[in-house]
């Protein structure tokens, strides 16, 4: 028995060991960029090939992500539908105190299924909408020269459920995002890629991405649609 708890402890330090051999080799810094108009100006261009006027006027959005949590987001009530298993939210974003939880459709008082609600939509709804929060209240926006090439890095000083986490865009020539390279406090690779290049011109004319492709997999966003 000693022998078999040695060698599994001998596995384990091996797994953590090369796990941290891994996370250092292939953890980046955030870049360091530069605030000001042609920050500004390299984010309105990324509005601007995304159509962002078409997005603004887009009343209803519907996704899921990874086939398990579903929505129907109402963007003039500031309301949306968050489903999973047997329970479903009536979400306000903006006022959260007046949402109303069902649990096998049964209204409860259940404030931790609010909770979580709130937080599958602050993570979900951002990798949809992303890039079209980039002049939302409380993001900071440098402008930094990555590979030669302009790159927008956004950080996020306040709001949604994970403050301080930083995303740096890449882009086409267009302004058009290609993939963006995170910083965030859930994952401790620095700087892991995530493809932003599988875009849905939904029929209100909003474009949305139907998917990513990240190094631990696909994130499939679902059935994508935009209308009014």
């Amino acid at each position: 028995m000693k022998k078999l708890l040695k060698i599994v402890g001998l596995l384990l330090l091996i797994i953590a060991v090369a796990l941290g051999i891994y996370i250092y080799s292939k953890n980046e810094p955030i870049p360091e960029g530069e605030e000001g108009i042609k920050a500004d100006e390299l984010a309105q261009k990324m509005l601007t090939s995304l159509n962002y006027e078409a997005y603004k006027a887009t009343r209803f959005i519907e996704w899921s992500f990874r086939g398990k949590h579903f929505y129907k987001w109402d963007k003039e009530l500031d309301t949306v539908s968050v489903m999973w298993d047997d329970k479903r939210v009536s979400l306000h974003t903006k006022n959260p105190e007046s949402s109303i939880v069902f649990v096998k459709n049964e209204k409860t008082n259940a404030p931790e299924i609010l909770q979580k609600a709130i937080d599958y939509f602050n993570n979900d709804s951002f990798w949809l909408v992303a890039p079209y929060k980039v002049f939302e209240k409380g993001i900071k926006r440098s402008h930094v020269n990555y590979e030669n090439k302009d790159a927008l890095l956004i950080t996020y000083t306040t709001g949604g459920s994970t403050p301080g986490d930083s995303y740096l865009w890449i882009l086409d020539e267009d302004g058009k995002p290609v993939s963006y390279k995170m910083w965030v406090s859930i994952i401790p690779v620095g700087g892991m890629d995530a493809t932003w290049n599988d875009w849905t011109t939904c029929e209100s004319g909003a474009l949305l991405p139907s998917k990513h492709e990240l190094s631990i997999g696909t994130l499939d966003m679902g059935n994508v649609k935009g209308y009014n």
